[in-house]
């Protein structure tokens, strides 16, 4: 199964893919925990690039193709070996990153952007997108004081931040079976309990999906 975390910066997306995975691993699965952009020594090259505060100049056509680059090498060395291993993989960020920041906040267009993510993906999508929500304003201010990375996306104006929570809207609108709204703003553990509910259930639903078809 491939579980994807998305969310404003700020969200906690991050501790609670690091938490889930933690639980996986005691409940008897293998788990990968990645994330983007990065996952891949090539892919954290990249993601430096791509977060430099100094790299102001960077078009939004350049960005979405380090994005892209970057994905490719993740999905072809790390996704794809461990999904045809049996293994689940979460990752902090995919695709759907893509469509909501360069989309929705860069404002460029979301069929070259699907057309492209096609490319570099080979048409994976997530079989589930827990989205962890919160305002942007709070997110900022998370990231402001949590002592974390600072990076080139997060010094975008707020109206940037809104158009991304807007694209991520619509995105979930249009998706819904696949994607999962988690309310961020109460206590980790909380938060943790839920997405574990969730987690467990959509895994139940498919084993008994495979065992269903085993019998077939």
């Amino acid at each position: 199964m491939f579980l994807t975390f998305e969310g404003p910066d700020g969200s906690g997306k991050t501790t609670q893919a690091r938490m889930l995975t933690a639980w996986l691993h005691k409940q008897g699965y293998t788990v990968v925990l990645t994330r983007e952009p990065g996952g891949t020594e090539i892919g954290e090259q990249i993601r430096r690039v791509l977060h430099d505060p100094h790299n102001t100049a960077m078009d939004a056509r350049a960005e979405i193709l380090l994005y892209s680059a970057a994905r490719a090498q993740h999905v072809a060395q790390r996704i794809r070996p461990a999904l045809a291993r049996g293994e689940i993989v979460i990752s902090d960020r995919y695709a759907d990153s893509t469509f909501a920041y360069q989309g929705y906040g860069r404002g460029l267009d979301l069929a070259t952007l699907r057309a492209i993510t096609q490319f570099a993906t080979g048409g994976l999508t997530p079989d589930m997108t827990l989205y962890l929500d919160i305002t942007p304003e709070v997110g900022l201010q998370r990231r402001q004081f949590s002592g974390e990375e600072w990076n080139r996306l997060d010094a975008e104006a707020l109206a940037f931040h809104q158009r991304v929570q807007a694209g991520y809207q619509e995105l979930i609108r249009q998706d819904p079976k696949r994607w999962v709204v988690i309310q961020g703003l109460r206590p980790v553990e909380e938060v943790q309990q839920e997405i574990r509910g969730c987690v467990q259930a959509r895994l139940l639903e498919a084993a008994e999906k495979a065992a269903s078809s085993r019998q077939g």
